[in-house]
């Protein structure tokens, strides 16, 4: 069936976007797009959900576009792809916005205000952005099923995490233990490292470091004096310990030297000290001391000091030996307070040390001398106390970067704490061994930072003391008859139920810990704790199925997913807790393929900050260029490559530039087409055209066919900027090459032939580019399709383009003669010869000559391109142009013809005419003999390019309509015309 084009009517961009948004939401095209693939053909993908609690923003965006970029491309191959939306909600980020709302300063506030009215308030919080989000993730173009979100503070998805923490308790891969933590004391629980890492939590900040003097008893000084058999009559000798965290000192019970590192004994002004021997000068710079003697750091092993403060028993106050002491900054003495410190818990396990903690967990002192002050208001009256008892050697400020809590900002202290962990150490070789089951994008993401993460990942701590969270799953009791401690895990609402009687609306704290039973004679209480959110996250590619209560079969065929995508912060997050959970509970990898982006930053290169102002909204961004241009610009960066990127608002201007060139392209063809009323013949034109004579032609269909097999290869490693790259630059050879190489066959052959095939092959082009670009830019590519088609077909509910042409010999010499080109056009600019300027001729000489196989229709291209009477190809061992740049009088009089042309051409686009309208020309001149030669010479030249009807050239010539003068060889000339 032929029809007739419509004129193409260019909307401003953003209108066009907002256009394709109103038909594909009356068209209902994302679920149609859904529904039209097969059920048995599903290619899962997971969506990673944002905390309810934040708004959007150009690190969510960027993640969202591949999460619709990939989904279209896959349903568009003919894959069937859902997708769902989902909600953090639970977590320290969603408390801290709740507690900022409520003016809640730290845990025990919120405790005093009232759990119950605090939860409700948490969940009534969850529930206010979603429309926003809803809106912008609409307005970039992503096709996601907003509805039926599922969230994970659902009874159903809780339901599902505590089944899970059952299932991995009961292959004993959950257990009970302490172990120091990063811990906040403001928000009153443990936080992961992977939490801190992943947001960069760490601020540089000015400490006051403090090398402090620890004297050896009288027994240990005797000791030492005599193993090194010195002669020295003393009972004082100072070891001298560096510590940054004076609030530690309390709770200190024991110093740690490395057995093979030298330490010196040092004399200054009469007392004795000892330190590392590369750190000496460093720790009394300018003083006069005196080395006594050299020794290893084993020689200190077992003697015993005086405590700073309180005794803390016999087994307290010695020297051990401990490999991760270093001489690389402070004494090489490393004072030890165990409940604060990781290798100093490790160490003092091993050695049976007691372990002091001192400090509640809001991180106040229990006893001693600050008892009810905190350890960050304490340093100073530390430092002062043990000064007035000559127990510092010295201080100094440091500046050094410290973690701080990723939500409330307050300062981290490294705290002995009771909590569930995850055995990581038991499933490392299987999580390393799943691993190699997934195709990472970038590809040294896989055997570099994500095996490094799990080869390195310590047991992971998965619950927390808070309270807007799943709740841990665990009743404890204690047996009245053996005074043994009992513990049940539950893994469903049903079996709670069954102990308890109790069946909840809400299964969160405090209705939850209201719940006991009675089993066997003992009473049993919920453990009050939560579950990290991360375990939450990890659990959702089955909990937000509710499996395995429900839709089991649903899970079951759906995992491993087949592709999720993250910035680079999830590697040791997200990524690494849904690998871990994955294999704990079912020996698989969570994932087959995933792209990891690098985190974007502000214009000036530092992280974005509204303070800063240092970036633009991406809605303002959005509409005062387009969704296309700011996906493109996205997908096209070195951010999916996992680099860090700017967000420039020029870099999105110039991806504008580019799709504007394409529509420009589209805006050419259906305005020659419906001017020369080309009939559309669907079933032929949306097929490649064949039997093809034209060079022009041949190279087009090849370049096509292989822009698609090098999409398709790039697309199956998920390298999105290799294929925006490629786009991008077809789009630069249709427009800038082809299109303007071909303009006269649009309109002013008669060929009919010849214009059928320039008309087909352009068609086809472009229809196809529509395919190929509507997974990045998918505005563009409707828009594309809907005016070739002349439907309001949707281009994403077709097929991913198939098209084999190849020609590579083509392709060489098409590229070769551009390079060409563009030398000689470089040559030409160093010269100051305009293009419209003929000369005499170029020479060409390279290597690859001979080979190349021109023939006469590539030598014209030459010789047009570059406005040149004749091309000499020779043949040399190195690449070179000369261009003969003498004019002689005949080339003086084209150049002048051609000028004169270009100025005609304008005024009949001021005059608003049509491509094929003709015209009455008039040319007013002075008595210049040259240029009126040049006129009389090219008259028939001058009369086809312009599309001249009536004539008058000379002096006091008719004057037209439309009329303007102009400077040429130094004189006046007049030009008019109008409509013939």
């Amino acid at each position: 069936m032929t029809k007739p084009f419509l004129k193409y009517t260019k909307d401003d961009y953003s209108k066009m976007e907002r256009r394709i948004l109103d038909f594909w939401d009356k068209d209902q095209t994302f679920q149609k797009s859904v529904d039209n693939r097969p059920s048995s053909k599903a290619y899962i993908f997971y969506d990673g959900p944002p905390f309810i609690t934040g708004l959007p923003h150009h690190g969510t965006l960027l993640s969202s576009i591949i999460k619709d970029v990939i989904p279209r491309l896959k349903t568009m191959q003919g894959w069937r792809v859902e997708r769902r939306w989902g909600w953090d909600c639970h977590g320290l980020p969603a408390e801290h916005f709740v507690e900022k709302k409520l003016n809640l300063k730290d845990k025990q506030a919120v405790l005093n205000y009232g759990l119950e009215k605090y939860i409700i308030a948490c969940r009534e919080n969850m529930i206010q952005v979603g429309s926003l989000w809803e809106e912008t993730i609409n307005r970039i173009g992503r096709w996601v099923e907003f509805h039926n979100a599922y969230k994970t503070m659902d009874a159903d998805y809780m339901e599902s995490v505590w089944w899970a923490f059952k299932q991995l308790y009961d292959q004993d891969q959950i257990y009970e233990g302490e172990k120091v933590l990063m811990y906040c004391t403001r928000c009153a629980t443990p936080v992961s490292k992977a939490e801190i890492a992943m947001d960069n939590s760490y601020k540089e900040i000015v400490d006051t470091s403090l090398y402090v003097n620890f004297s050896l008893s009288a027994e240990s000084c005797q000791q030492f004096i005599d193993q090194l058999d010195l002669n020295l009559d003393t009972k004082a000798l100072n070891l001298i310990a560096w510590t940054t965290t004076a609030w530690t000192l309390p709770a200190n019970t024991a110093l740690a030297v490395r057995g093979d590192l030298e330490y010196v004994l040092i004399e200054f002004e009469q007392q004795f000290f000892v330190v590392a021997s590369k750190l000496a000068s460093t720790i009394f710079e300018d003083l006069d001391f005196k080395i006594i003697t050299k020794f290893k750091g084993s020689k200190l092993a077992g003697l015993k000091y005086k405590p700073l403060f309180e005794n803390q028993s016999e087994l307290a106050h010695r020297i051990l030996i401990a490999d991760y002491v270093s001489d690389q900054e402070g004494s090489g003495i490393v004072h030890l307070a165990p409940a604060y410190g990781e290798e100093d818990y490790e160490l003092a396990l091993k050695s049976e040390l007691p372990i002091v903690k001192n400090i509640d967990d809001y991180g106040c002192y229990t006893a001693g001398n600050w008892q009810g002050e905190n350890i960050w208001q304490v340093d100073d009256k530390i430092i002062q106390f043990l000064s007035e008892k000559n127990l510092v050697f010295k201080t100094r400020p440091i500046k050094h970067n410290y973690p701080h809590c990723h939500r409330c900002q307050t300062k981290l202290m490294y705290k002995a704490h009771a909590s569930w962990f995850f055995k990581i150490a038991q499933k490392r070789q299987a999580m390393l061994d799943h691993n190699q089951d997934i195709y990472w994008f970038p590809t040294h993401i896989k055997n570099r930072r994500f095996k490094d993460i799990v080869k390195m990942a310590p047991d992971w701590n998965i619950s927390r003391d808070r309270i807007w969270a799943t709740p841990l799953p665990v009743w404890r009791g204690t047996d009245p008859v053996s005074g043994q401690q009992k513990t049940i895990v539950i893994g469903s609402y049903e079996q709670l139920k069954q102990l308890s009687g109790t069946d909840l609306e809400d299964y969160h704290r405090p209705w939850i810990d209201n719940v006991t039973f009675v089993k066997d004679g003992i009473t049993y209480k919920r453990v009050d704790k939560v579950l990290d959110c991360w375990f939450e996250s990890g659990s959702m590619p089955f909990a937000q199925y509710h499996y395995p209560f429900e839709n089991k079969a649903s899970f079951e065929e759906s995992f491993p997913a087949d592709f999720i995508a993250e910035y680079v912060g999830q590697v040791r997050t997200w990524f690494y807790y849904l690998h871990a959970v994955a294999t704990g509970l079912f020996d698989k990898p969570a994932f087959k393929n995933v792209i990891v982006t690098g985190t974007l930053l502000g214009s000036d290169g530092r992280k974005m900050s509204k303070s800063l102002g240092n970036y633009t909204d991406p809605l303002e961004l959005l509409d005062q260029y387009s969704a296309d241009a700011y996906r493109l610009n996205l997908m096209a960066s070195p951010v999916l490559v996992a680099e860090d990127f700017i967000v420039a608002d020029k870099e999105i201007i110039d991806k504008q530039r580019k799709l504007d060139t394409l529509r420009n392209t589209l805006g050419f063809f259906l305005l020659y087409a419906s001017a020369d009323d080309w009939q559309l013949d669907i079933e032929k034109h949306t097929q490649p055209p064949t039997d093809l004579s034209n060079i022009f032609d041949e190279w087009l269909m090849a370049n096509l066919s292989h822009l698609i097999e090098q999409m398709n290869q790039a697309l199956e490693k998920y390298n999105l900027p290799v294929a925006c790259k490629l786009l991008i630059d077809f789009i630069d050879d249709l427009s800038n090459w082809y299109v303007r190489r071909n303009r006269k066959r649009f309109w002013k052959t008669d060929n009919d032939q010849d214009k059928e095939q320039a008309y087909h092959s352009l068609y086809y082009s472009l229809y196809t580019i529509a395919h190929l670009i509507a997974p990045v830019c998918p505005f563009l590519a409707e828009e594309i399709y809907q005016y070739l088609t002349q439907t309001n077909d949707s281009v994403h509910l077709s097929d991913w383009p198939s098209f084999s042409f190849e020609k590579p010999k083509l392709i060489k010499q098409m590229s070769k003669l551009r390079m060409y080109v563009s030398s000689g056009l470089a040559l030409r600019a160093e010269a100051g010869i305009k293009v419209r300027q003929p000369l005499a001729s170029l020479t060409i000489y390279d290597v690859d000559i001979e080979n190349l196989d021109f023939n006469q229709e590539m030598e014209t291209i030459i010789l047009e391109e570059l406005n040149i009477k004749q091309v000499i190809l020779e043949s040399a061992s190195e690449f070179k142009l000369d261009l003969d740049t003498k004019l002689s009088l005949d080339l003086q009089h084209e150049g002048l013809i051609r000028e004169l042309v270009r100025h005609i051409q304008a005024l009949r686009k001021e005059a608003d005419l049509e491509v094929s309208d003709r015209i009455k020309l008039s040319l007013n001149f002075s008595e210049n003999l040259n240029l009126k030669q040049a006129i009389t010479k090219f008259k028939d030249y001058i009369k086809s390019e312009t599309l001249v009807a009536d004539h008058q050239f000379g002096l006091q010539q008719q004057i037209h309509k439309h009329q303007r003068i102009v400077k040429m060889d130094q004189s006046e000339l007049s030009i008019s015309l109008e409509k013939a």
